[in-house]
């Protein structure tokens, strides 16, 4: 019967941190970061200020918490072990363009941009927390693709920086910027194809894995 109880507050608690982290993102957007209370963001998702604050003690704290989950999937195994890099990169490739895809992580770019000259700590947040260690997921199959001998890079920086931008060039950043921008699901799939195709034909040494 505990057990029934514990897993009964554990999602009665994801959800109120779920309304928090929606109610936040929305505030942060129409009033600004500095303008955003905790207090007025507790009032917007319906939750006790006690709640709000045993949850994020600091507006930081929330930021953060929106960063993280921003950039978090529901599908967090590890990449394809080395040995074909068309496989391996079409896994990362799909997976940062659902993220991308998201709403939210639109709204995080935004409110980044808006609050960049005042509050630089949270484009630090931005890239520290999510950009980077997605990009070193990236980074770190790349250099075991090199390692397992299926690829030859000797900036795997350079080869990561590359493949991500083909993807966010089309299917992000003229989102953020162009009002009405839409990419189908065919053309986010054939986007990443492309990448896949374009960086394994720069780097593979056997021809077979660029097929």
């Amino acid at each position: 019967m505990s057990k029934v109880v514990t897993t009964y507050h554990q999602r009665v608690a994801q959800e109120k941190r779920a309304l928090i982290v929606t109610a936040a993102t929305a505030l942060f957007l129409e009033l600004g970061y500095d303008r955003t209370s905790l207090a007025r963001i507790a009032e917007r998702s319906g939750v006790s200020r006690a709640t709000l604050f045993k949850q994020f003690p600091t507006k930081a704290a929330l930021f953060d918490a929106i960063v993280t989950e921003s950039w978090s999937t529901a599908d967090e195994e590890d990449p394809p072990p080395a040995g074909n890099v068309v496989d391996g990169l079409g896994f990362l490739g799909r997976r940062y363009a659902g993220l991308l895809g998201r709403a939210r992580m639109a709204d995080l770019f935004r409110i980044v941009i808006a609050e960049l000259p005042r509050f630089p700590e949270l484009a630090h947040a931005q890239f520290s927390q999510g950009k980077m260690p997605y990009f070193e997921s990236v980074r770190g199959y790349l250099l075991a693709e090199h390692e397992a001998g299926t690829v030859r890079v000797e900036d795997v920086d350079l080869a990561a920086t590359q493949f991500l931008g083909m993807i966010s060039n089309y299917v992000f950043w003229p989102a953020l910027l162009v009002p009405g921008w839409e990419v189908s699901a065919d053309r986010v799939a054939e986007v990443v194809d492309e990448a896949v195709r374009t960086t394994a034909a720069r780097y593979a040494v056997d021809q077979r894995t660029r097929s």
